[in-house]
């Protein structure tokens, strides 16, 4: 019998692949790339057309003489890597590594690891699509021409074995540029009223709230505003102006895709997008359920579509038929339409059999697996279902000048709210008095009036920053986790509570990016560069040319900085407290969490002290020096330095000047002074320095 070799990526896919395909096929993994550029030079030769320079990885000679005997065994040979354009390019380079040229050698690629899939994928083998490969070269020369020729510009002027990449920079930059809107943002004081309103013949009143004018919405900016409006209304007499009941209806969501799966887990599961991935990942390649032995259970993680294949859809109409009824079934679910260019390559991501319920197989995985199967194959299952209906009802009541409002919704059918409800969903919505009428006379009791302060934008979480990435089209289903565990862990942001914030290294090294290299942390230039890279994979533009165009403006940025930072001398700041091991005078060192006092004596003496910069202005409650400090995670905040007895702190940096109003502490936002004091509120500009 012929002997048929298959290799795939990973050890669990094999697994899996060889209990469908039976003895006559032998499946091996080749346990991710085998060949990649240097780690200890650029590796790509500028100078002969950018001819990159691979070499086997580190410790996969033994695997590679493995999988060479398996070859030799064979009489035909699948690669079956991942189905995007870093799995193609995987097989190509096992083609290259083991020799294949001249072997029967094919290429096949499956959307889900089932029996039927891996089959027909078999009957479907292909030649190595080379613009796949092309569009992940290009890519991978990016990264590495850029990572290499700006790292030493930042190590040079931060004195650390900093890096930059085409991706994180930009990604750093826009959570920078997030802190700095919220740094410079200045609270604006504005008043809610709200009311209790009664009806003859109801013991339940209806609380709502204050609109404005008939025919304008009203913003009260001020307790003096609030107070007129409140006399007034005392004064009034109410009536039901409108009450207006209708239906509105909410259609199901769509499957999953890559960026929409990583945000969904991270407010729903508090998931990291790494966290998220590997998960997928396993319940892709296969886990061994009971009854079943080992088999994929989802569809493949890496895509941008919502595209789904008739035969799930079929397989899917028959689920809900049988377990919600006909009338739970959507009628047409339209799939995803986006302004942006998508690979669509794969389709979204769902089970691989929906007949394997959550509760059929929570047994078989463990609590994070089952909890994030059980969020895939309801959101499936959902989009695949009618919409949820409301019947909605609103009510304006009025006096002779103002309008108060109140609407309530509650739900008519729950369609697809019967499998899967979003926390927005599960908001408990108010009912209002079915005797509610129009022109009824009503008496407002209860006239609760509060202040608020309006908010800065939110810091961004890992999921926000996906859908931001993904919105402005940079990076791929596939780049979103790495970018974003890239940067926390060069500490360039710290992660806190969700929260992602720039730390004081990430501030210098996106200061030196933006002046330096303004186009590589640039949005737009970014997300070009993704449309090119889309080209290269459709065969409309040469991968070189990509490297040609760009090259030359990145090699003279990184001329022009080695040029400056070649005038400047950046010498460790000499400080007074002394060494305590050898008496020298300590210096002021950068590290991975940002500055560090460090004997100069290194490395005689190695001793090392917490950097606390004093900012010249005196802590409020206890006097004390105010110090610059850094969280445990790298942000920068300032306190006192009698802590822990004083446990004073603020994460805008305190003025010298008092506010004039109050006395308290003004705190530096952007150009503007503001007092600590949000209830004195007062602003003023910030002087310049001289």
């Amino acid at each position: 019998m012929a002997k048929n070799l298959v290799i795939v990526e990973s050890p669990s896919k094999a697994t899996t692949i060889k209990k469908f395909l039976g003895s006559s096929y032998e499946v091996i993994a080749s346990n991710g790339h085998v060949r990649d550029l240097p780690k200890s030079q650029l590796g790509i030769d500028v100078d002969n057309d950018f001819e990159p320079k691979y070499i086997t990885i580190r410790g996969k000679g033994e695997l590679l003489a493995k999988l060479r005997k398996e070859v030799k065994k064979a009489d035909k040979i699948y690669l079956a890597t991942d189905p995007d354009r870093e799995g193609e390019a995987i097989s190509w380079h096992l083609m290259t590594a083991l020799k294949l040229e001249n072997k029967n050698t094919s290429r096949i690629t499956f959307n889900e690891i089932t029996k039927n899939a891996v089959k027909q994928a078999i009957k479907q083998a292909r030649p190595i699509d080379t613009n796949l490969v092309d569009a992940q070269q290009a890519r991978r020369v990016l990264d590495r021409l850029v990572g290499y020729k700006i790292s030493p510009v930042l190590w040079a002027k931060v004195k650390r074995g900093l890096s930059a990449g085409r991706v994180q920079s930009v990604a750093l930059r826009i959570i920078s540029d997030r802190d700095a809107e919220i740094n410079e943002f200045i609270s604006k004081e504005y008043w809610t009223l709200n009311a209790d309103f009664y009806m003859d013949g109801e013991k339940k009143p209806l609380n709502a709230e204050f609109y404005g004018t008939h025919s304008k919405k009203m913003t009260i900016e001020s307790e003096k505003e609030m107070d007129e409006i409140v006399a007034s209304l005392k004064k009034a007499d109410f009536h039901v102006e409108d009450v207006k009941k209708s239906q509105r209806t909410k259609k199901a969501p769509q499957p999953f895709t890559t960026s929409t799966l990583q945000q969904e887990a991270a407010k729903t599961l508090n998931f990291s997008t790494q966290k998220t991935m590997r998960l997928a990942q396993g319940l892709y390649e296969g886990v061994t359920v009971k009854g079943r032995g080992s088999i994929g259970l989802i569809t493949y993680l890496r895509t941008d579509s919502t595209r789904i294949s008739e035969e799930a859809k079929a397989a899917a109409k028959d689920y809900i038929t049988e377990n919600y009824g006909q009338e739970y079934l959507a009628e047409g679910v339209a799939e995803k339409k986006s302004g942006k260019k998508i690979q669509d390559a794969h389709e979204a991501i769902r089970p691989s059999y929906i007949d394997l319920t959550p509760a059929q197989v929570k047994e078989s995985l463990n609590r994070d697996q089952f909890r994030l199967y059980q969020l895939i194959w309801k959101r499936f299952m959902a989009s695949q279902m009618a919409a949820a209906k409301y019947e909605t009802t609103s009510v304006k009541i009025d006096t002779d000048k103002y309008r108060f409002t109140a609407a309530s919704s509650k739900v008519a059918f729950q369609g697809y709210l019967n499998v899967y409800q979003t926390e927005e969903d599960k908001v408990e919505k108010k009912t209002l008095s079915k005797n509610i009428t129009k022109g009824a006379a009503m008496k407002a009791e209860n006239l609760e009036k509060k202040q608020h302060f309006t908010q800065p934008p939110a810091h961004f979480t890992e999921a926000s920053l996906v859908k931001t990435l993904e919105e402005l089209g940079i990076g791929r289903p596939s780049t979103y986790a790495p970018t974003i565990s890239t940067i926390i862990n060069r500490h360039y942001v710290a992660k806190e509570q969700k929260q992602l914030y720039v730390t004081e290294l990430g501030e210098v090294v996106n200061s030196i990016m933006k002046k330096s290299f303004p186009s590589i942390v640039d949005v737009n230039f970014t997300a070009a560069m993704e449309g090119l890279l889309d080209c290269v994979e459709d065969g409309t533009v040469k991968w070189k040319t990509v490297i040609e165009n760009f090259y030359p403006d990145l090699k003279e940025a990184v001329d022009i900085a080695q040029k400056e930072l070649e005038e400047v001398t950046i010498e460790d700041e000499v400080t007074d407290v002394i060494c305590e091991e050898c008496g020298r005078n300590m210096v002021v060192k950068y590290g991975p969490h940002g500055k560090f006092l460090a004997c100069p004596g290194f490395p005689d003496c190695r001793n090392t002290k917490p950097f606390f910069e004093k900012i010249g202005v005196e802590c409020p409650n206890c006097g004390g020096d105010l110090v610059m400090k850094m969280s445990r995670k790298g942000r920068r905040y300032f306190g006192c330095m009698n802590f822990p007895e004083c446990d004073f702190m603020t994460w805008q940096k305190p003025s010298a000047k008092k506010c004039p109003q109050c006395g308290r502490l003004m705190l530096e936002k952007g150009s503007k002074l503001v007092c600590m004091d949000e209830q004195c509120g007062y602003v003023e500009a910030k002087p310049k320095e001289k």
